[in-house]
């Protein structure tokens, strides 16, 4: 059974995904501290990228999709 405690969070890969071709790794805060998972996506994704975890395949393994925070600044031009 999976982890869905992980659902929802956002995290650094810290090794890049290969998309179907292999696993990368990803560094997320659970549980008070900071754990790491397998981390499984569609398309390769590079090291450093943000990923939002969207699913949990088992122990310690996540599925994850590329995350871009979205807040911005408007300029209302007053």
């Amino acid at each position: 059974m999976g982890d869905s405690s992980v659902i929802g969070r956002v995290g650094p890969l810290i090794v890049a995904t290969r998309g179907p071709g292999g696993a990368g790794e990803v560094k997320l805060k659970v549980r008070g501290g900071v754990e790491t998972y397998l981390a499984w996506s569609d398309d390769p994704l590079p090291k450093g990228a943000s990923v939002l975890v969207v699913g949990s395949r088992g122990p310690r393994t996540v599925d994850v999709v590329p995350w871009t925070d979205f807040t911005i600044t408007v300029d209302s031009g007053s």
